[in-house]
């Protein structure tokens, strides 16, 4: 399938076989996703997703259906669809009585079609207002077995472009005085090295600038640092892509962030940028400038 060609899934099936997880899988393959979206918009919503020109080229709408009307109204939607521009393809998330019952208790919610009587009840009651749906998919998984990380492989190998999983590698710089980033999965603490705003010509720049980043490399302990952490993440960064995490967050803080945060994260960045989609930022690094301004 071509990146270019206009993509349409409808997520349904069994409740608590997945949806979540598979919403959130498409999501990180660049899907626009609507949940719950009611089927008699789905004519209209298709007709805007044409008028984007190709903004909205890959769309994953979950439909939650729990009463015949909806059945009706999605049912005629997808046979005045059928010879339209694009044609969407259902994606149904089953699973068997016992799993769902299962997770039913582990979670301690209430099925929905049984809000005041036993999870089975409500989990039969919905398999038998689903056969039909079922019927129409094109695709069909089983979650039983299945563990979210591995529902979630399943999506990105089926959908994914590219038959690869996603994994972003964000390198963040930051100023421990302005707090840590509350999005960082690690982070490392730099200020044990040399700082560069003690020399006061260096002071006003950055460590984008080359004489900043030559001052803070050139020390022993730099090197040794940054052989540490390089052999701690060539370990780590491959575990955290096989457990299905789509973007990992690894913060470098310094006093400031301003000079050795900002040196350090640009060098491990560009050091994994030929293994992972890298990404570097620099949170506070314009903050001086800004409250110089």
């Amino acid at each position: 399938m071509s990146a270019s060609e206009p993509q349409v899934v409808i997520i349904t099936g069994m409740s608590g076989a997945g949806k979540t997880v598979v919403i959130q899988s498409f999501e990180d393959l660049g899907f626009f996703c609507v949940d719950n979206l009611p089927p008699t918009l789905l004519p209209k919503f298709l007709e805007l997703m044409k008028e984007s020109e190709n903004k909205m080229n890959k769309v994953a709408l979950g439909m939650d259906l729990r009463g015949r009307e909806f059945f009706d109204d999605l049912f005629a939607a997808l046979d005045d669809l059928a010879t339209s521009w694009v044609v969407p393809k259902i994606l149904f998330l089953d699973a068997d009585d016992s799993a769902l019952v299962r997770r039913y208790k582990e979670t301690r919610r209430v099925h929905p079609l049984a809000p005041s009587g036993l999870p089975l009840e409500g989990i039969k009651l919905e398999r038998e207002m689903l056969e039909e749906l079922k019927g129409r998919a094109q695709i069909i998984y089983n979650t039983s077995q299945s563990s979210p990380r591995e529902l979630r492989e399943k999506i990105l190998k089926e959908f994914s472009v590219n038959k690869q999983s996603i994994f972003t590698v964000n390198v963040m710089s930051f100023g421990f005085k302005h707090g840590l980033p509350i999005d960082a999965d690690l982070v490392f603490d730099v200020r044990f090295l040399p700082n560069p705003h003690y020399v006061e010509h260096m002071r006003p720049k950055t460590g984008l600038d080359v004489e900043v980043s030559s001052y803070v490399l050139k020390w022993t302990e730099t090197g040794q640092f940054l052989e540490k952490v390089i052999d701690l993440l060539t370990f780590m960064l491959p575990q955290y892509k096989r457990e299905g995490k789509s973007q990992l967050v690894i913060a470098i803080g310094c006093t400031g962030g301003q000079h050795r945060s900002v040196a350090l994260a640009e060098y491990i960045g560009h050091h994994f940028e030929k293994e992972y989609n890298i990404a570097i930022a620099h949170r506070d690094m314009e903050r001086r400038k800004d409250q110089q301004a």
